[in-house]
């Protein structure tokens, strides 16, 4: 685990992974000790619940898929994932395992022990409800078979219905009222009822346990039924004490065709009970028939048994609530990793930084640069500035040019754009080799998934296909292949202007000497005084062109260095501070700074105000620029001394912008190749990682096949013995758990007597008194924790007791 995240810390993170040192070791300290809980002993709960603290806190610091650990509960293969909610989901399902062993490891024959294995249950019931209802939804992929909601469901209502055992037992220990433990029993009844219902719907129950559930299920109908007897006879309702006893007998009848699933103390109980409720039955009827007379109502009319639910699944508060248990006050102690920025705000940092540059580029730079652009363009268009340098200096180099052509010189110019579009087409072709290979490795496992589809079938291959499995990478590749053609179409739009301006540039970055043999000299034009006047109106225009170049110049790195002074970390941590403080049950996410984000993005609202600004001023300054230029070609007209000079001038001065908009056109296109090779990166590794993945998937697969198919027959037989319980409880899917019991098949009344009519075929029999309950603490049956009944009492053996008189029946 710690080296998973100290990885993680050290690629994703600003913080060096030394600072939490400590944390890291302790972290493997408390995992190790959490998964080695292995015998049925208090000490592991605090080490179970420790870990599950902890990984719920760091959940918040970490994406969810940092770690892939986990062991399938119900088999002997192992199943991991790269998933911190998997990890989570496993430990709390240990623990959930641990307070069961707690509970079958305690002596249920002594009070203490009985109300001390409830509450384990109970507790182990609320955990698999924390895992089922929040745990599981939140992990963000399929759960393992075992952890399936129809599974978690079964195991709950089993853990409910043994806590509720616990309660039953007690109540016939103690010896209370049978109306209560007659509630007692149906509302057992009913959580192993359900139990095995959600088992018949899960793929991982065995048929074993849902045998075993359903005879629990009819066994406790059977105690409910027989204890509700009792009841009647202590009211004197003789008719509906038979009617309850035929019902008993009914369910005993239903747990005993089970009996091959159910283990000898169970069975003993189950046959105990039935002799029990026989005799009763035996004494009932004739008791009824001979004098009390009274109507034994149908099974439709009997009343439906009330429950008396005691069992509850309860969460314990330190998985329910596991910030309570970290900080100074907690009993866990510091939660870890506490200095380290929670992912999410990084995610927040990121979202800002994004956000800020797109608007200050998009609507300032960008604005400015293109204003400054349809300047230079409208200048070209107007021939300027060489027209008026070629008259003012017919010999040698204007002073502007000059200064281009140095700048370029000192920059290496041609050389430097020759160098930057070489490293930007190896960057491009590193780009395409590494998404090639990630396209390779998909196709190869596409490939292989579909030859193991073709050869077993798609009946028993039942995975996604490989575009369904990596959905997000297949979508991955059609978009990375419009960034790569986007790319090439601004690549070669750059390389045009290159040609374009070659020979220029090339001139410009040379010697002064040849410099200055590219451009023609004019001989000296004789300045009228209208020509002068229009000449120096049009410098005085484009010297204030010169000078709103400087002021967006300098606009523009003012901007792009407040961007950058612009730290927000610090107070995403004063707010992430604060919303742990206030919110500690709640997940921080990037969406919980929406507010910060447009409270400090309002900084840039009067910056976005010079833009319209500047628009003003340009218009201004255009309609000058063509006002003198109109002038001093009209004064102008007609001498032409300068023209070949001219054009030279401007294609010089045209190249030296068309080198400056090249270079920030490299500039960008680096950027743009080192930012997608982030991109491919991550994407080769995915589908390295997928198609290893499905590698390894595959191959279990195969060997699970083999072994299915050498066990074909057993195979096949659980699957009918599963199918016949789904249809068992088919009627009863949309019925939750509820007070109204499953009602047993109405028994089939035997041919009695008439009553107050002797028959000769029955003999004389001498009876004794109704059997009478255990005393208080008796064990029934040798174990009081599981299933048992008052013992009848013992006959003379066959000798008959005077005081008993005679009985003819």
């Amino acid at each position: 685990m710690s080296a998973a995240i100290k990885q993680y810390i050290s690629t994703k993170y600003d913080q060096h992974p030394d600072m939490f040192k400590k944390d890291l070791e302790y972290i493997d300290i408390i995992r190790t000790q959490a998964i080695n809980v292995l015998e049925p002993h208090v000490s592991g709960i605090e080490k179970l619940q420790l870990y599950a603290a902890q990984l719920v806190w760091i959940g918040g610091k970490f994406p969810i898929d940092v770690r892939k650990p986990g062991r399938d509960k119900f088999g002997s293969q192992g199943k991991s994932q790269n998933n911190l909610r998997f990890e989570l989901a496993n430990i709390l399902y240990n623990l959930a395992s641990l307070y069961t062993q707690l509970a079958v490891s305690l002596n249920r024959s002594t009070s203490d022990g009985l109300k001390s294995a409830c509450n384990y249950f109970c507790l182990a019931a609320g955990v698999i409800s924390h895992l089922k209802d929040v745990v599981i939804p939140d992990l963000r992929t399929t759960p393992p078979e075992d952890m399936d909601t129809m599974t978690l469901e079964s195991i709950q209502q089993l853990l409910l219905a043994q806590a509720q055992e616990c309660f039953w037992s007690k109540a016939v220990k103690d010896g209370l009222k049978d109306s209560l433990i007659a509630k007692l029993a149906a509302k057992v009844s009913d959580f192993y009822d359900q139990a095995a219902e959600f088992g018949t719907k899960s793929d991982i129950i065995s048929t074993e346990w849902i045998h075993h559930m359903t005879a629990k299920h009819h066994h406790f109908a059977a105690a409910a039924q027989y204890r509700a007897s009792r009841d009647c006879l202590d009211k004197q309702k003789y008719g509906e004490e038979v009617a309850r006893l035929r019902d008993s007998v009914v369910c005993v009848n239903e747990a005993l065709k089970e009996s091959r699933w159910i283990n000898k103390v169970v069975l003993g109980d189950l046959n105990g009970l039935k002799a029990r409720v026989t005799e009763d039955l035996k004494r009932a009827e004739k008791d009824n028939d001979i004098i009390y007379l009274m109507p034994v109502p149908p099974k439709s009319e009997l009343k439906t048994l009330d429950r008396a639910g005691m069992a509850t699944a309860r969460i314990p508060p330190e998985v329910s609530d596991p910030y309570s248990t970290l900080g100074d006050k907690g009993k866990f102690g510091q939660p870890m990793f506490a200095r380290l920025v929670p992912y999410a705000v990084h995610v927040a940092v990121s979202i800002y930084n994004e956000r800020k540059e797109r608007l200050v580029n998009t609507t300032i730079i960008d604005e400015l640069e293109a204003l400054t652009t349809k300047l230079r363009d409208l200048l070209q268009s107007l021939n300027l500035p060489a027209s008026l340098q070629a008259l003012e200096k017919p010999l040698g180099l204007p002073p502007s040019l000059i200064t281009h052509a140095e700048e370029i010189r000192q920059q290496d110019g041609l050389h430097k754009l020759q160098r930057a579009m070489h490293e930007i087409s190896k960057l491009k072709a590193n780009d395409e080799t590494a998404y090639q290979e990630g396209i390779a490795l998909l196709k190869t496992e596409a490939a292989e998934d579909e030859q193991a589809r073709a050869k077993h079938g798609t009946v028993r291959w039942t995975r996604q296909p490989s575009s369904q499995a990596a959905e997000r990478l297949y979508a991955q590749v059609t978009e990375i292949e419009g960034y790569l053609k986007s790319a090439a179409s601004s690549d070669e739009l750059v390389k045009k202007k290159f040609k374009e301006c070659e020979r220029d540039i090339q001139v410009l970055s040379g010697s002064k000497m040849d410099l200055e043999a590219s451009v023609p000299s004019s001989r000296r034009a004789t300045l009228t005084p209208p020509v002068e006047k229009a000449a120096d109106n049009l410098r005085s225009a484009l010297s204030e062109v010169s000078k709103l170049e400087r002021r967006r110049k300098n606009i523009i790195q003012e901007m792009r260095q407040k961007v950058k002074d612009d730290d927000i970390s610090t107070i995403h941590e004063v707010e992430t501070a604060r919303f742990e403080r206030e919110y500690p049950m709640q997940k921080i996410e990037p969406a919980m700074f929406e507010n910060l984000f447009e409270d400090r993005l309002e900084r840039y609202h009067e910056d976005q105000m010079v833009i319209s600004r500047e628009k003003e001023s340009q218009s201004q300054l255009v309609a000058k620029i063509q006002e003198a230029n109109a002038a001093f070609t009209t004064a102008r007209r007609g001498d032409t001394s300068t023209k070949e000079r001219e054009q030279a001038l401007q294609r010089l001065e045209n190249a030296y912008f068309k080198y400056k908009e090249i270079v920030s056109n490299l500039n960008t296109g680096r950027k743009f190749y080192n930012d997608l090779a982030t991109i491919v990166t991550r994407f080769t590794d995915d589908c390295r990682n997928f198609a290893y993945q499905r590698r390894v998937e595959a191959g279990q697969m195969e060997a699970d096949l083999s072994t299915a198919l050498s066990n074909l027959n057993l195979n096949l037989q659980d699957q009918k013995e599963r199918q016949t319980l789904r249809s068992h409880y088919a009627p009863q899917q949309q019925q939750p758990p509820s007070s109204e019991p499953i009602p047993a098949p109405t028994p089939t009344r035997a041919a009695q007597p008439e009553p107050g009519i002797w028959n000769p075929a029955q003999g004389i029999k001498f009876g004794g008194v109704p059997g009478t309950p255990p005393q208080q603490g008796q064990q029934v049956n040798g174990n009081v924790h599981h299933p048992g009944y008052p013992k009848p009492n013992a006959r003379g053996g066959g000798q008959w007791d005077v005081s008993h008189g005679v009985r003819f029946g």
